[in-house]
């Protein structure tokens, strides 16, 4: 797909802001991970930033530009086939469980902005782009989960047509977040 300005395939030198958009995008999940990667001593947002710029060389994520600088970011795919969660850990299982019901459907797996870029619509134009690439594809479906506790996220996909088709509890151990429950919201694009 041809990506024009103020969007752009993300480098690996985007890695840190990258870092920082999956961990707005994954209420802080993805931290437990990197810390237990760093272990002990170790610099977990220097982890963080080493996977996403691996990301980003692959050409997985796509980042919006103000300024010579990346304000908002999306990583999406297919979701093609199911996996199973044997061996997951418990804080993702329910993650996979959503996932595997939207078979078919392109998801949205992280789109953030940066929090002084939020209410410009990067969102909204990042949404508009990804359906964009679902479309190109093929693909007649859009998906993405959203914590019920992120209701400002919650409103923006409600508003491009997003609805709830499924939820399930969030497993805290030991995560420290007002999430209750994750939510799969799809949308149509026919």
């Amino acid at each position: 797909m041809h990506i024009e300005p103020p969007f752009r395939l993300a480098t690996a030198a985007d890695g840190p802001i990258l870092a920082r958009f999956i961990m707005w995008a994954g209420e802080g999940l993805p931290m437990l991970v990197w810390q237990d990667l760093a272990g002990d001593g170790g610099d977990p947002w220097a982890i963080g930033g080493e996977r996403m710029a691996r990301k980003a060389e692959a050409g997985e994520v796509i980042v919006a530009d103000r300024d010579g600088a990346a304000v908002a970011g999306l990583m999406g795919y297919p979701i093609r086939d199911t996996e199973g969660t044997d061996g997951m850990p418990p804080r993702f299982v329910p993650l996979q469980e959503l996932e595997n019901l939207a078979v078919g459907s392109y998801y949205i797996h992280v789109l953030a902005t940066l929090p002084q870029a939020r209410g410009e619509g990067w969102g909204g134009r990042l949404i508009d782009l990804a359906e964009d690439i679902a479309a190109e594809e093929g693909i007649g479906e859009m998906s993405i989960i959203v914590s019920d506790a992120n209701r400002g996220a919650r409103r923006l996909y409600e508003r491009k047509g997003y609805g709830e088709a499924a939820r399930r509890p969030a497993v805290k151990d030991g995560w420290e977040n007002p999430v209750t429950d994750w939510v799969l919201l799809r949308k149509s694009l026919s």
